[in-house]
């Protein structure tokens, strides 16, 4: 043993006596290591060792994972914050007030627009026709509790006879045609099927403009389709018919609630749920040829004079057509608006009865203008055989007043 390793513990790894170097660099930096002397009476801590047998290392393997988590959930949050915050949500109050207790049924009141819709939904169906040019496809309202249904001729034309419905409820139910009246555009069908809840009728004769009105039908073969309006017009006089068929007069009640294809012969319902119209035609501004949309224009046949034809078809298989017993239009009967001036009077006819000639000019009937032949035409057709009607005419000069009782056609 040296003297240099006398009470001196084992020597360092590192080169402890570099500053005896001769091949030093003196411009080198050196690490010299020196060890401590150790302090006499102080003993070393102890240090287990850590692979010795015996010792549990369940501590160590529970405290792995939970820093993990603590790890996870601290740079989870951080991220989240950090998006809501780029995205602009970041926390702040909470909205709106806690939430009560919810209603096991909203609760509508019954002369609510929901709450007539509702009520009339059920009575309301999709009426399919088959026919040499397809399938005919319209709407139609239960108008009795024995199965006859409300539609119109123009649904059920060129068809076989045979029709199907469809309910509200999606069930469906083959029918057959009573009867149609062209002119009138009114055709009954009949379905056997119990449990039907027919509409309630209201009186069209009673309505005034700007009263609230629901059009119920499937449009666009979109079943059980709602809109509202008002009626826009009352005894709106129209012509129609397709080239080559009927042609069609009507004193309408026209309205600006949504209607297209498909809702013809749907019910026109008043605030209370009542049926005061059928749905028939519509004005459009498209080209001839072109599919026709809703534009506010709408409008339905007077359910006064619906339920009448409907009466009538049920009982006889067909309706009475309603005539002044006159001829209007021809060379002459120009009046320039003022008016609708009488081609020809029928001998023993409602118009000769009551005194009217051949010349004579009508200006109102009931009190409603007349201005061109289809005004004279659709309003007689509007009231049933028998109905006495107040006429205004001019006959030169002259203005009087005559009570004509109107008649069936002897068609």
């Amino acid at each position: 043993m040296t003297a240099q390793q006398v009470g001196r513990p084992a020597a360092s790894p590192w080169w402890s006596d570099a500053l005896a170097d001769p091949w030093r660099d003196p411009n080198a930096p050196t690490a010299v290591v020196i060890p401590a002397a150790p302090m006499p009476g102080t003993e070393p801590e102890p240090v287990s060792d850590p692979d010795a047998p015996g010792r549990s290392r369940l501590p160590q393997l529970l405290f792995i994972p939970l820093i993990a988590a603590l790890l996870a959930g601290t740079l989870g949050g951080a991220l989240g914050y950090a998006f809501a915050v780029r995205s602009g949500v970041a926390a702040g109050p909470v909205l709106g007030a806690a939430p009560g207790s919810v209603p096991t049924l909203a609760q509508r009141p019954p002369e609510s627009l929901a709450g007539v819709a509702e009520r009339v939904l059920p009575s309301v169906v999709t009426v399919r026709v088959a026919g040499v040019g397809g399938t005919s496809e319209g709407s139609g309202f239960v108008a009795s509790a024995d199965g006859h249904v409300i539609t119109n001729d123009h649904v059920v034309a060129g068809g076989t006879g045979k029709a199907s419905v469809i309910f509200n409820d999606g069930s469906t139910a083959a029918a057959t045609v009573v009867g149609q009246d062209e002119e009138s555009d009114i055709a009954v069908i009949k379905v056997t099927r119990g449990g039907l809840r027919p509409v309630e009728f209201g009186d069209s004769d009673a309505l005034a403009v700007g009263d609230p009105v629901l059009a119920i039908g499937s449009p666009l073969s979109l079943a059980n389709t709602v809109t509202a309006g008002i009626v826009s017009a009352l005894d709106r006089t129209m012509q129609a018919g397709e080239p080559g068929g009927p042609t069609r007069y009507y004193a309408a009640i026209q309205t600006d609630a949504a209607v297209n294809h498909g809702n013809s012969g749907g019910p026109l319902v008043d605030s209370a749920g009542r049926v005061i119209g059928v749905n028939s035609t519509i004005k459009s501004l498209v080209a001839d040829g072109q599919e026709a949309g809703n534009i506010g224009l709408a409008f339905a046949i007077p359910i006064n004079q619906a339920k009448r034809i409907t009466q009538e078809i049920i009982g006889t298989g067909k309706a009475r057509r309603t005539v002044i017993g006159a001829q209007v239009g021809g060379p002459g009967s120009n009046t320039n608006g003022a008016g609708v001036r009488l081609a020809a009077v029928e001998p023993a006819g409602p118009a000769a009865g009551a005194g009217l000639r051949a010349g004579d000019v009508i200006l109102r009937l009931n009190g409603r203008p007349m201005t061109e032949p289809t005004d004279l035409i659709a309003l007689v057709r509007k009231y049933a055989p028998g109905s006495v009607v107040t006429v205004e005419y001019r006959r030169g000069s002259d203005r009087q007043n005559a009570s004509v009782t109107l008649a069936a056609d002897a068609k």
